[in-house]
């Protein structure tokens, strides 16, 4: 089994290096293969950010490559958790966070838009402090 780091992922989502791109292929015919959370997140942010790609298309490209035949998440029940709250509306990175605490653990933050956000994303607990 091999743990994948996000610069296959990537290459295996956008194929911008052809070469790097069917090697990746390759890896992933061949052999069980997992992805972190943190490995999408960071992906998440490049795909953002470089590829100008939007947060329905970058889920269902992750959903995507989870549901090939050798690839995997590596904590299967987390990923599914933050991909929700990503999908209704969270920050990939803050999703993951919350699908990271423990039950009935709260999140403490003085992001607004997190706290604004969270409710509409299923997401509960979330305490926005005063400064």
């Amino acid at each position: 089994m091999t743990a994948l780091d996000t610069n296959v992922v990537v290459r295996l989502i956008v194929g911008d290096d052809a070469k790097q791109a069917r090697a990746a292929e390759r890896l992933v015919a061949s052999e069980p293969c997992t992805v972190a959370a943190s490995v999408l997140m960071e992906c998440e942010w490049v795909l953002r950010g470089i590829y100008r790609l939007d947060a329905a298309l970058i889920a269902a490209t992750f959903r995507d490559l989870l549901n090939l035949q050798h690839v995997d998440a590596l904590d299967p029940l987390l990923t599914d958790q933050a991909l929700r709250a990503y999908e209704a509306g969270l920050d990939f990175a803050d999703a993951l966070h919350a699908a990271q605490r423990r039950d009935g653990e709260r999140i403490a933050t003085f992001d607004r838009r997190l706290a604004r956000r969270a409710p509409r994303a299923g997401v509960t607990g979330v305490d926005l402090l005063a400064s």
